[in-house]
């Protein structure tokens, strides 16, 4: 059986842009383009230098045409071509809005289009790269211009402390978007990432579970031949034969006996990792949960206290992995002891883990399980310095809230961490469902 590997596509290729999606933008502007300059020119009767204008227009459409005849629209650009054409996008609309009255011009706010498409594609190099052209060209065209298209014999000029403030505020939008923009597309990566690494997890833990029950299916099904084979070696040892062979034969005896004892390890493998059946008591999947942890030095209890029948639990991996991730974070901060209880009614299902650790910190308590959480007054794993805590946090959170639970992350007020998880009963218990 083969497995995806457990990796996350990385952050630059998260960024590439599609080819498809430049061209296609680019088209918009093009039409657009043309239209306003034809609209200015022979709809209002305003002076314009249409043969330039339409000039310019044309790099752009002779531009995506080449594109679009030689260059795969699947392709994901690298950030050096995606940021030449943003670049060649922000010169050809500044060479339009020279002939068309620069700065003073209203469309001179579409400047900010490449900046914001930079913002959410492309690194914090190649935004500032973009920005600064744009800015560059805003200056340029605030000092230098035609004039800007109007009635004949009139002509329209802005005071030039007003054209200052159009300059100023293009300059403030620009930084605003690149700020603003960056940071909500970086965190909606995040975002994306993490997701995907919950479902990986959630995916190779199920993995887990199948192979399981084939290794034990296996074991049953190779226990025939395997006692077949150890049958027929002890019979020849038995029998008359030279000495170079007698001590092959005790090889092969001593060899089958070891594949015996492993089969038998595979028909146990559930029993090791997982219940042994399919569904079973609360207490005992809380106790699987902190058995692979006892050998740590800090004291585990486990609590039971409930109203009416123990719930029965399903063998369910995102509840196993969830609730086991949270089990081991507390177990790594705490320095004597962990508590794992839980308590159950007719209606409800709450687990709670608790720690005599050093607690979360206030300042990011209302940021627990968010992905890629970091900050210096994060808990130390064990006092280590630099150490983070976010996605694994994340990932858990998210695979037990698609069970049914809601979690609360606080501190205790002796000192010490504690999670509470609550279900509806009917969501937990295997035996209803």
């Amino acid at each position: 059986m083969e497995t995806r590997p457990f990796s996350l596509t990385s952050g630059s290729e998260s960024r590439h842009l599609r080819i498809e999606t430049l061209t296609r933008l680019r088209w918009l502007a093009i039409f657009g383009q043309l239209a306003a300059v034809l609209f200015v020119a022979y709809g209002l009767q305003f002076s314009l230098p249409v043969v330039i204008c339409l000039a310019i227009i044309a790099t752009s459409a002779i531009l995506n045409v080449v594109v679009e005849l030689f260059v795969p629209k699947n392709l994901r650009l690298e950030e050096q071509p995606a940021t030449a054409l943003l670049a060649f996008d922000v010169i050809q609309l500044s060479a339009l809005l020279y002939f068309a009255g620069g700065i003073d011009n209203p469309f001179a706010i579409l400047l900010l289009a490449p900046v914001t498409i930079a913002a959410v594609s492309l690194r914090s190099n190649q935004i500032f790269i973009i920005a600064a052209l744009v800015v560059l060209s805003a200056s340029i065209l605030t000092a230098y211009h035609w004039p800007l298209p109007w009635r004949d014999r009139e002509l329209l000029e802005l005071a030039p402390l007003y054209r200052l403030a159009l300059w100023s505020a293009l300059l403030v939008a620009t930084v605003f978007i690149c700020l603003y923009a960056a940071r909500v597309a970086g965190e909606k990566r995040d975002l994306q990432l993490a997701l995907s690494a919950a479902e990986l997890v959630l995916e190779r833990q199920n993995h887990l579970s199948r192979l399981d029950g084939l290794a034990a299916a296996a074991a049953h099904e190779l226990g025939t031949p395997l006692a077949t084979i150890a049958l027929v070696s002890r019979e020849l040892s038995k029998a008359k034969l030279p000495d170079e062979f007698s001590e092959d034969i005790g090889l092969l005896n001593q060899e089958a006996q070891r594949c015996r004892t492993i089969l038998g390890r595979l028909s146990s493998l559930a029993n090791e990792r997982q219940p042994p059946l399919e569904q079973v008591r609360l207490r005992h999947f809380l106790e699987n949960v902190a058995a692979p942890f006892r050998q740590y030095p800090v004291k585990i209890e486990i609590r039971l206290n409930g109203d009416g029948e123990e719930p029965i639990v399903g063998n369910d991996p995102a509840l196993s992995y969830g609730l086991g991730n949270f089990f081991e974070n507390a177990v790594d901060f705490a320095k004597n002891r962990v508590i794992l209880s839980a308590k159950w009614t007719t209606e409800e299902v709450e687990i709670d883990i608790q720690d005599d650790g050093p607690g979360f910190p206030n300042e990011i308590l209302h940021q627990i399980g968010e992905p890629y959480l970091r900050a210096r007054a994060l808990r130390r794993l064990k006092a280590e310095p630099g150490a983070g805590l976010g996605l694994g946090i994340f990932i858990s959170k998210t695979l037990l809230e698609r069970t049914g639970a809601a979690i609360n992350f606080g501190n205790l007020a002796e000192g010490g961490a504690r999670i509470r998880m609550r279900w509806s009963r009917r969501r937990i218990d295997a035996a209803r469902t």
